[in-house]
């Protein structure tokens, strides 16, 4: 970012003379508790109130300093920040991505790579029935390697959203729902009604068939709000998987963001580099246009009402929590990052407006990820001085134990999912892409803080998935 971009941003974000900005000053923020070293500038930039003066100050520094677009701002990878203190765990993979370095050239690995996606092309179309299409697919797609093999998927898809599967079995009926659903394809939840009988309940024959039941358990998560028979094919499943199966598997940035934000531009500055010239654009756009003059300045926001919240040691209700807490989470400023790296039909200037206008299924993903986050890392933040949760409000506002609050709020979390699934049912004049990249944000999320905050603890499921994903290779 240049320096005058950054200073276009001060008086678009009016963070000095705006009296509503005002009651930030009063804030107190508690740096020891993250771990940083008391502030060096104490309250010089409160006190200061000339804006073009603080502004004058901070030009300058960066002058001195050379933080635009010169190597020394690697001077910031070098800085150690007490994880500890946080309760973060040290990294356990250290410089093992740096030191193991790649066998082959990155020419022959291109080249290997495109002589693996020819094949995996030449598998559709040498297919020759609807089953070994539908789990080609669907075999692409949990590998995660479907991007590259969009056309022929789309095409496919195209062919079996046309079949007639009131011949097949339940594996394969909720198999194809599942598919079609997850690309936008309006299909019927009609075709699970011959799986009940004459009560209304699922037939008691279908407990034998665990691959089935695997497969209907998986297609009725893409259901909506008013699909009831879905909500009863996740109960039956889940009753009857149980023993079968088994889950284990700124202008003036607050002080103590100000070397974030100093590590922030070394990192646009990485992303612009790895873009062809012509979709520079986007990270202008990710630092200026979109992305920090509206998300940057919420999340700041967010983050201060959480520390008065801390500081008060104010419970408030849950509405008033997740107004705030769904955006302190990041997902806003985490999916704005990963847009502005996507292909260039995807990366546009309505996708970022679209995203900057907080659409249903945005919040839909941060609601996902603020309860699963708050649920997994309520044992380990009630150890030292933390803003009160998700389950926390709950607790305090309904009367009830945390084990009710926790579950009556992972019900929140399954309406959430109904919201984005209605969505990826809406047209719209965006990519597909655009969309689905928020679905499966939510979904590795949700993966994340299932059954521990994995993130915070990565020596838990994370350590042995990262293996999986960058150290054993997939075989082929």
């Amino acid at each position: 970012m240049s320096l005058q971009a950054f200073q276009n941003h001060i008086q678009i974000m009016e963070l000095v003379d705006t009296p509503s900005i005002k009651v930030l000053e009063d804030v107190v923020v508690d740096r020891q508790v993250a771990g940083f070293d008391p502030n060096f500038w104490d309250d010089y930039f409160i006190t200061n109130k000339k804006s073009q003066m603080a502004l004058q100050a901070f030009q300058n520094h960066i002058q001195v300093m050379e933080l635009v677009d010169t190597p020394s701002l690697k001077v910031f990878e070098d800085v150690v920040v007490d994880r500890q203190v946080a309760g973060f765990d040290p990294s356990f993979w250290g410089d093992y991505f740096i030191t193991n370095q790649k066998s082959q050239s990155e020419a022959w690995m291109n080249e290997r790579a495109e002589e693996l996606k020819n094949e995996v092309r030449s598998m559709f179309q040498n297919v020759t029935g609807i089953l070994q299409t539908m789990n080609l697919i669907d075999i692409i797609q949990l590998l995660g390697l479907d991007y590259h093999f969009m056309e022929e998927i789309a095409k496919a898809l195209d062919h079996l959203k046309d079949v007639d599967m009131s011949k097949y079995g339940l594996y394969e009926v909720a198999l194809h729902f599942r598919l079609l659903r997850q690309k936008g394809f309006n299909i019927s939840s009609d075709v699970f009604k011959k799986y009940k009988d004459k009560e209304g309940k699922f037939m008691e024959e279908l407990k034998d068939d665990a691959k089935g039941l695997l497969s209907l358990y998986n297609a009725a998560y893409f259901g909506t709000k008013k699909e009831t028979i879905l909500d009863e094919a996740i109960s039956f499943t889940k009753d009857n998987l149980t023993s079968l199966w088994n889950p284990n598997e700124v202008d003036q940035l607050p002080e103590y963001l100000r070397d974030f934000f100093l590590k922030m531009l070394n990192i646009f500055q990485e992303f612009e580099n790895e873009l062809a010239p012509e979709e520079k654009f986007r990270i202008l756009y990710l630092k200026e246009e979109v992305c920090l003059c509206i998300s940057w300045k919420i999340q700041s926001q967010s983050y201060f009402k959480e520390c008065q919240w801390r500081d008060d040691n104010y419970v408030p209700k849950l509405e008033e929590h997740m107004r705030v807490s769904i955006i302190s989470v990041g997902f806003v400023l985490f999916y704005c990052g990963f847009l502005s790296g996507m292909e260039g039909a995807v990366a546009t200037k309505d996708a970022f407006e679209w995203f900057a206008s907080f659409p249903k299924i945005i919040e839909a993903c941060a609601t996902i990820i603020r309860i699963t986050n708050d649920i997994t890392s309520m044992e380990r933040e009630q150890k030292g001085v933390h803003v009160a949760s998700t389950v926390d409000c709950y607790m305090k506002e309904y009367g009830t134990s945390k084990d009710v609050a926790c579950e009556n709020l992972l019900g929140f979390v399954e309406d959430a999912w109904k919201t984005i699934n209605e969505e990826l049912l809406t047209e719209t004049r965006l990519s597909r892409e655009v969309i689905e990249l928020s679905f499966h944000s939510a979904q590795t999320t949700e993966f994340v803080y299932k059954h521990v905050d994995a993130f915070t603890e990565p020596n838990t499921t994370m350590k042995e998935n990262i293996f999986s994903l960058f150290v054993h290779p997939i075989p082929i």
